[in-house]
């Protein structure tokens, strides 16, 4: 069920913090007391006694993400008291740091020519000694503000850049139409539920293995909805801890945690409109399956460090290779939440299960990726496709996908031989996932023994990453990070 939109009215966010100020002059008396007026007047301030002083300044404050949001700049220093070239000289080097920062020059040397010249190199306004208190605190506040609204600006675009780049890797190269390869019995009553609840606003949760494609499926159920040309917005649920569940999903206001230099949209915000995609949605926390759900039901959001409450319009498609009814009977998942998000269910099968796709699978992806690397193979030799209909596939589409692309760099023929794709042999046990033995892996690498340790895990506990990474002994970061090396 969608979500309404809309904007409820409520208190002010909280305060911005203190404008940060940079004042680069090498006279300390000057320092000294434009340090004291602008602290009283509510800058936070850093001193520099010379343009290498002020360079450093801003390069430390930029690599902390921070900046300043102006500098004033004296223009005449010791090297050259009367001509002010190191001053402008030092306007570029600054904003060449930080585009960002707003610069006012100072000088006791002033003339039109000087102002001019100034403001050509990039300098916001120009200020002669000795100066007036309160026009030279409204200026630097006036010039301030823009510079900290820019900063802001600009690192949240950043972010929201790093989110687009997300929504485009589930919108598939190039944003071509999503293609789904079926054919087999198993994917037929698939195919015909997914477009029966496409077109539809219906939450829908997406269940199976490993690596059997519930991304590429969330992809076709927005592209479609009607929502298809608003943002498909996906979240790792499984790699979010409780620190930072809230800042992604919700967003956040500058200075509501230490961290927090800019605003940040949350991702809830971010589909506003279209789709939010919640991947791994089993590894949830009970405390962010509580706030989670009460976004859920209110369709509402607050920023962390905000009173401002946002009405967000979002179609839920959620994907989990845990079985949750378990987890609830459990204790481990809520059902309320489960409710909420699994309006309609859509189950798909293992590989092992529609082997009749794996052919069909298997040239998709041989085209695909020949194209890529630019290699001219024309299919599968013989004893390639009779290696691939053997393979027990537990790490299901995904690892077809590694296995052909593999093949396509070591295919030294026009065809693909069974020896590109370097699968285990159908009797190797361990590899099968049976029980097997230590002789099983006789012959195996390590890299190898590793893979079929974690697979044989996985199959064991269903796929749940946090049981099989228990059993491993390993923490569930580091089985991921396994499981993606390996294509599992």
């Amino acid at each position: 069920m969608g979500l309404t939109v809309g904007v409820t009215a409520s208190p002010a966010d909280a305060p911005p913090a203190r404008p940060r100020v940079l004042v680069a002059d090498d006279q300390p008396a000057v320092l000294e007391a434009l340090a004291l007026l602008l602290g009283d007047e509510g800058f936070a301030v850093e001193v520099a006694r010379s343009p290498r002083e002020a360079v450093a300044a801003v390069g430390r404050a930029v690599a902390r993400g921070e900046g300043f949001d102006a500098a004033l700049l004296d223009l005449n220093y010791a090297r050259d008291t009367t001509s002010g070239q190191e001053g402008l000289d030092l306007i570029g080097a600054l904003q060449s740091l930080d585009a960002t920062v707003q610069v006012l020059v100072m000088t006791a040397w002033g003339s039109v020519e000087g102002a001019v010249e100034a403001m050509r190199r990039g300098a916001r306004d120009y200020v002669e000694k000795p100066w007036d208190d309160r026009r030279l605190a409204a200026t630097l506040r006036t010039h301030a503000a823009l510079g900290g609204a820019l900063r802001r600006a600009r690192a949240l675009e950043g972010e929201n850049s790093a989110l687009r780049r997300d929504i485009a890797g589930l919108a598939g190269p190039g944003g071509e139409p999503v293609t789904l390869v079926a054919d087999s019995a198993a994917m037929r009553p698939v195919l015909a539920l997914m477009a029966r609840v496409g077109p539809s606003d219906a939450n829908v949760l997406v269940t199976g293995e490993h690596g059997t494609g519930k991304e590429l499926v969330a992809r076709w159920l927005h592209q479609a909805s009607p929502r298809a040309g608003k943002p498909l917005v996906v979240v790792n649920m499984g790699g979010l801890s409780d620190g930072v569940f809230e800042s992604e999903l919700f967003g956040h206001v500058r200075g509501a945690f230490t961290d927090a230099k800019a605003d940040r949209v949350g991702r809830f915000e971010l589909a506003d409109t279209g789709t939010l995609f919640l991947d791994e949605l089993g590894n949830m926390s009970p405390a962010q399956q509580a706030k989670l759900l009460r976004a859920l039901q209110s369709g509402e959001v607050e920023r962390v460090g905000s009173s401002r409450t946002r009405r967000v319009d979002v179609r839920v498609v959620s994907a989990t290779n845990a079985d949750l009814r378990a987890d609830v009977a459990a204790g481990r998942f809520r059902e309320d939440l489960l409710y909420r998000l699994n309006t309609v269910e859509v189950r798909l099968p293992p590989l092992r299960d529609r082997r009749e796709d794996v052919p069909l699978l298997a040239a998709h992806l041989l085209a695909r990726h020949a194209a890529r690397y630019k290699r001219p193979l024309q299919g599968f030799a013989p004893d390639a496709l009779a290696a691939l209909l053997a393979h027990p596939w537990p790490g299901n589409v995904r690892e077809l996908g590694h296995a052909v692309e593999r093949a396509v760099l070591m295919a030294a023929g026009p065809e693909v031989r069974a020896a590109d794709l370097a699968l285990a042999p159908p009797n190797d046990t361990a590899a099968a996932g049976g029980a097997g033995s230590a002789a099983a892996f006789e012959g195996m690498t390590l890299e190898a023994a590793e893979r079929v340790l974690i697979a044989r895990a996985l199959e064991r506990h269903q796929g749940n990453v946090s049981h099989a990474a228990r059993a491993l002994g390993l923490s569930r970061s580091a089985l991921y990070r396994r499981m993606a090396y390996f294509g599992l």
